[in-house]
């Protein structure tokens, strides 16, 4: 089981640190941006980029390739990832109305991972607490899905803010 953090300065960055290691970043070109860019530590880039009505879907890209796409859905997120030319379909909820805890489940309904989100008004960012199980630990890509997960609960809070 994984326990990574992920923390924000400035609500346009979020670093990505396992056991004070950091992993990855998250960078938003400005607040309240569905575009965003993912840079991992060993330097390779990725691009999140809006896609389709209204910004509908967002895109995971390596240069011109999609490796991962996610939407709203009536249950939560939908993140469909098409790693290694093999495509798997994930749902990301809210784990209860009022709840701060975001959680990953495959098409078996297994939990893959939790997101604890942190705000702090006073200064106006989140920390994240991630866990994850045995099963997520397995994925070959799983800092990078981690990383595209945290974008799609800041677009999850953004909507949801938008639309109150």
């Amino acid at each position: 089981m994984g326990q990574y953090k992920a923390n924000s300065i400035n609500s346009q960055n979020f670093n990505l640190t396992f056991d004070n290691q950091k992993i990855g970043e998250l960078i938003y070109e400005k607040w309240y941006s569905f575009n965003a860019e993912i840079i991992m530590s060993d330097g390779a880039k990725y691009q999140l980029e809006p896609k389709g009505f209204w910004d509908s879907k967002i895109e995971l890209k390596d240069g011109t390739k999609a490796l991962l796409e996610f939407k709203m859905g009536w249950k939560g997120i939908i993140i469909k990832t098409f790693f290694d030319n093999k495509e798997d379909t994930f749902l990301l909820k809210l784990n209860g109305l009022l709840s701060s805890k975001f959680v990953l489940i495959d098409t078996d309904k297994r939990e893959l991972m939790v997101a604890e989100t942190d705000f702090k008004w006073n200064k106006l960012n989140y920390d994240y607490n991630i866990e994850t199980t045995q099963n997520f630990d397995k994925f070959d890509n799983k800092e990078l899905l981690i990383l595209t997960i945290l974008h799609c609960i800041n677009y999850y809070m953004t909507i949801i803010i938008s639309a109150g």
